[in-house]
C-alpha cells in the first residue's frame, strides 16, 4: 500500500515528524515558499483585481519536480506547513503546484512537535483556510505595490549610487528611529541637585552602619548651597517609621515580541538570531511553535509547569495564574513561547541553550507565587531647617518566582532615580537622633530619551500596532540592509559636575567628571535614512503615518478572519496612493538633503552639507562656478543635521602629505572605498583602527613597506598597458581587470606566469560569455 506524503516547510522538522508518524507516512520538506510573484510589471495584474501572478523560483525548481514525482506515487499527500498566514499560503501554493484541490486537501496544525501534539492533529484534518490565504496575499501584493511604486521615485528624485528602496512597514521603522534622533539632537539637559545625606546607626548585632536619606530636589546650585548652609549645626531626628508589606508579579509567558526584547536585554541577541534559534529549537520539539502574539497557556501546560514547580521548589512555590492578551487581534487559540516538556530544563545544542534556558525560567515563574516584600519608610527631620530628609530600604520576605527569574527593563522605562535595588536599613525609633556624616547636593542632569535597541523598536512597532510577529525581524534586516539605519556604539564623553559637601559644618565645593551619553548596540539613522524619510513624509503622508500603517495591518485582520473582501481592500489603498505617486514624479523637487554652514574665509564660497552620489559630504562652491567645488566625505559618527562649520573644514585637511619615503611623496587621503595610503602611484587601504586626520608619517611608512610587499607577493604578473594582473589568491591564480575578477581555468594555474596578453584575454572573454552559475541562497525553513 502506498505511503501518505506529509509535507513540511523545513528538513529539520520532517525528520522529527516522520519519526513519530512511524511507516504510514514519508514526510519531505519543500523548503518555504515554493512560489513568489514575478518581477516583471510587479507580478499583479492591477486591472484584473490586482490578480496575483505566480512562478516557480530557480532554485525552487529541483524542489518541486521532486515534490511532484512523490506526491504521484503517494496515497494521500497532507499539508502540514506552520500555523501562521505564511504557512497557509505554502499550503495553498502547493495544493497549486501539485495539482490537489485545497477544498478536499488534507491540512494539519500543530502549536508543538510532540508525540501527542502530531497524532492528534492527524485525526483532526482540515482543509486549506482561503481567508489566511488571503489576508497573505493582501500582504503580499500591497507590499510589492508599494515597493515597486514607490521605489523608482526615490531614484528619479535622489542621485544615489546604490538602488534606493522603500516599504510600507520599513519606511515607518525608519521614520520611528528617525524622529527619536531628531529629539536627542534638540534635546538640552537641564541641571538639579540631589540632596543626599549619609547617617550611621546600630544594627541587630550592635555594629555601626551606614544608610542614606535623600532631600528635596534643589534647581540651582544657589539654593543647594541655602539648603545646605541652614543643615549647619543641625540635629536630626526620626520622626516616623512606617513598614508595608508589598509583593512583585510575574511577567507574561513569552509572545514573539517579548522573547525577542528580553533575549536582547539579557542575552545581547539581535532580533534575527533570536529567531533564528527560536526556530531550531520549535523544529527540533523543544518548544510551542516561536511566531505567537498570545499569552496564554494550555491547561495542559500548565498542569506541567504545576508538577514540576512543586517538585523542585515546593507547594508553597506555585500559583496558577491565567494571562490575557492586552492585544484583541491575538489569536487565543494559539499558545505563548513555552517549553515542550516543563521538566526540560535545559538542551544540548549549545547555540540554542542559554535562549531555552531563558523561554523555561519565564515559563516557569510566569506558574509561581508572588514574590513578598516589606519595605520600610523613615522620615528624619533636620531641627534647623523643619525640613525632611527620606530612609528607604526593602527586605526580600519571600522570593516567590524571583527564586527562578526577574524581568529586565528597558532605559525607557527607568526613572532617573533608580539605582537598583534599595539596601535594607539597620532597625530605628521614632524620636531616635542620628549622627551625620555627611551631606552632599550632587548636580545631576536630565536625559534624552535612549535611541533604540533592536528589541525596544519592536516593542515600539508593537504598541503601534504595526506589523506582527513574522514581521519584525525582516523589518529590522531590511532598513540595516538598506543602508537607512546602522546599528552601533557611541563613545560617551566626559562631562563636569558639582558636588557641594557638608561636613562638620563646613560647605565645601567640588568639580567632578562623569562620562555620558555611551550607547551599545543601538538603531542610528543614517543621513540617507532622514532625508528619504522626510521625502516620504512630505509626498505620502498616508504611508509613513503611524495610525494609517496600523489601520492596514486590522485590515489584513479583517481579510483573515473572512470580514474583508481582499481585492477591495487592495483597491481602496492603490487608488489615492497612485495618484500620490503620479503627482511627486510629476512635481516633486529633487532631493538633496542639502544644509548651509557658512562662508569658507579663504575663498568666500558657501560651505554645504548635503547628500552626495557616494554618500553624506561637505562641499565648498557650487557645480555653476567658474572653479570647481570642493568635495569632502562625512565622517562615520558625522551627520548632514548636526555637523557643524569648523568640524566641516576640518574635513577638507586631505589629503596629507605626511612625509618623504624614497624620493616619493606619502600622502593619505579618503576614496570611495574608505580611507587610504598612496605613494609612488601605488594605493593602499588604511584600517578602521587609523585616522587618517590624524596618522603619523612614522606609523604610515613601514605599513607602505608591509603592505607592498604583500601586494608583490601576490602579484604573479602585469600587464601595465591593458591594465590587467595576474595575482594569487586564497583559492589560486586569478586575473584581475579594473574591479572585475576572472578564475583562470585549472589546466592553466600551473603555468599562469607564462600567459600571454592575448591568452589572458581570451579567457576573460570566455569567462564573460560563459559566466559561472551562481548557488542560489537558501530561504525559510531550509
Amino acid at each position: 500500500m502506498a505511503k501518505n506524503l506529509l509535507i513540511v516547510e523545513s528538513p529539520a522538522k520532517a525528520k522529527t515528524i516522520e519519526k513519530i508518524l512511524g511507516e504510514d507516512f514519508e514526510v519531505k520538506s519543500c523548503y518555504g515558499h515554493i512560489r513568489d510573484l514575478e518581477k516583471d510589471d510587479m507580478g499583479i495584474d492591477i486591472k484584473n483585481n490586482y490578480r496575483p501572478r505566480y512562478i516557480v523560483p530557480a532554485d525552487k525548481e529541483k524542489v518541486v519536480k521532486e515534490l511532484k514525482a512523490v506526491a504521484k506515487k503517494s496515497g494521500e499527500v497532507w499539508l502540514a506547513t506552520d500555523e501562521d498566514r505564511e504557512g497557509e499560503a505554502i499550503s495553498w501554493h502547493l495544493c497549486e503546484v501539485l495539482g490537489l484541490d485545497p477544498v478536499t486537501t488534507k491540512r494539519i496544525v500543530f502549536h508543538e512537535i510532540t508525540h501527542t501534539a502530531i497524532k492528534s492533529a492527524v485525526t483532526k484534518p482540515r482543509t486549506v483556510d482561503m481567508n489566511l490565504v488571503n489576508a497573505q496575499q493582501a500582504r503580499r501584493i500591497l507590499d510589492r505595490i508599494v515597493g515597486f511604486e514607490l521605489s523608482p521615485v526615490l531614484w528619479r528624485k535622489m542621485s544615489m549610487k546604490n538602488n534606493l528602496s522603500a516599504g510600507r512597514v520599513q519606511s515607518v521603522a525608519v521614520r520611528i528611529i528617525a524622529e527619536r534622533e531628531r529629539e536627542i539632537n534638540a534635546f538640552t539637559a537641564v541641571s538639579s541637585f540631589k540632596i543626599e545625606a549619609l547617617f550611621t546607626a546600630n544594627d541587630v548585632n550592635g555594629k555601626a552602619v551606614t544608610f542614606s536619606a535623600e532631600g528635596k530636589k534643589q534647581s540651582t546650585a544657589e539654593n543647594a548651597e541655602k539648603f545646605l548652609q541652614s543643615c549647619i549645626k543641625a540635629d536630626y531626628t526620626v520622626t516616623d517609621i512606617q513598614v508595608k508589606p508589598g509583593k512583585k508579579s510575574p511577567a507574561a509567558p513569552f509572545t514573539t515580541s517579548t522573547l525577542q526584547q528580553e533575549a536582547s536585554r539579557k542575552l545581547g541577541y539581535s532580533v534575527s538570531r533570536t529567531m533564528l534559534l527560536a526556530q531550531k529549537l520549535y523544529e527540533s520539539g523543544k518548544i510551542t511553535y516561536m511566531r505567537t502574539d498570545s499569552v496564554n497557556l494550555s491547561e495542559l501546560a500548565m498542569g506541567a509547569a504545576a508538577d514540576q514547580i512543586k517538585s523542585q521548589y515546593g507547594n508553597k512555590y506555585h500559583q496558577a495564574r491565567k494571562f490575557k492578551n492586552k492585544n484583541e487581534s491575538a489569536q487565543e487559540a494559539h499558545e505563548a513561547i513555552r517549553p515542550t516538556y516543563m521538566d526540560s530544563m535545559t538542551v544540548e545544542d549549545a547555540d540554542c541553550r542559554r535562549l531555552y534556558e531563558l523561554i523555561w525560567k519565564r515559563t516557569m515563574a510566569s506558574q509561581m507565587a508572588d514574590a513578598e516584600l516589606e519595605k520600610t519608610i523613615a522620615k528624619i527631620q533636620i531641627s534647623t531647617n523643619k525640613e525632611d530628609l527620606t530612609a528607604s530600604g526593602e527586605v526580600l520576605k519571600f522570593d516567590g518566582f524571583l527564586k527562578v527569574y526577574m524581568e529586565d527593563r528597558d532605559e525607557d522605562d527607568m526613572s532617573e532615580e533608580e539605582d537598583g535595588q534599595e539596601g535594607m536599613l539597620p532597625p530605628l525609633a521614632v524620636r531616635q537622633k542620628l549622627p551625620l556624616k555627611e551631606m552632599k547636593a550632587i548636580e545631576r542632569f536630565t536625559r534624552p530619551l535612549p535611541r533604540y535597541t533592536e528589541a525596544s523598536l519592536v516593542k515600539k512597532l508593537e504598541e503601534l500596532g504595526i506589523g506582527r510577529p513574522s514581521t519584525y525581524a525582516p523589518t529590522i534586516s531590511t532598513i540595516l540592509k538598506r543602508g537607512y539605519v546602522e546599528k552601533r556604539d557611541k563613545e560617551g564623553v566626559k562631562r563636569d559636575f558639582r558636588i557641594l559637601q557638608l561636613q562638620n559644618d563646613k560647605i565645601e565645593k567640588l568639580v567632578e567628571q562623569e562620562n555620558t551619553g555611551a550607547e551599545k548596540s543601538k538603531l542610528f539613522p543614517t543621513d540617507l535614512g532622514l532625508v528619504v524619510t522626510d521625502f516620504l513624509k512630505q509626498y505620502f503622508d498616508d504611508i509613513m503615518d503611524y495610525h494609517f500603517t496600523a489601520r492596514i495591518e486590522e485590515e489584513f485582520d479583517e481579510v483573515a478572519r473572512g470580514k474583508m473582501q481582499w481585492s477591495k481592500m487592495i483597491d481602496d489603498f492603490y487608488n489615492p496612493f497612485k495618484k500620490d505617486v503620479d503627482n511627486t514624479i510629476e512635481n516633486a523637487e529633487r532631493i538633496k538633503g542639502e544644509r548651509e554652514l557658512g562662508i569658507d574665509a579663504a575663498s568666500g564660497k558657501k560651505v554645504v552639507a548635503r547628500m552626495g552620489r557616494y554618500g553624506p559630504m561637505v562641499q565648498i562652491g557650487d557645480v555653476n562656478d567658474e572653479e570647481k567645488p570642493r568635495f569632502a566625505k562625512l565622517k562615520n559618527t558625522q551627520s548632514i543635521e548636526t555637523i557643524s562649520y569648523d568640524e566641516a573644514m576640518e574635513l577638507f585637511r586631505l589629503p596629507r602629505n605626511l612625509g618623504i619615503f624614497e624620493d616619493k611623496d606619502v600622502t593619505v587621503n579618503i576614496g570611495r572605498f574608505g580611507p587610504y595610503i598612496a605613494h609612488d602611484g601605488k594605493f593602499y587601504s588604511l584600517g578602521k583602527e587609523f585616522d587618517p586626520y590624524t596618522i603619523s608619517f612614522e606609523v604610515a611608512q613601514p605599513m607602505v613597506v608591509e603592505k607592498r610587499a604583500a601586494k608583490e607577493q601576490r602579484t604573479i604578473k602585469v600587464f601595465e598597458k591593458e591594465k590587467i594582473q595576474l595575482l594569487r589568491g586564497p583559492y589560486g591564480p586569478y586575473i584581475k581587470q579594473g574591479l572585475r575578477n576572472y578564475k583562470l581555468p585549472k589546466e592553466k594555474q600551473e603555468t599562469a606566469a607564462d600567459l600571454t596578453i592575448e591568452e589572458v584575454k581570451a579567457i576573460i572573454e570566455e569567462v564573460k560569455a560563459n559566466p559561472p552559475k551562481r548557488v542560489p541562497r537558501k530561504k525559510k525553513g531550509s
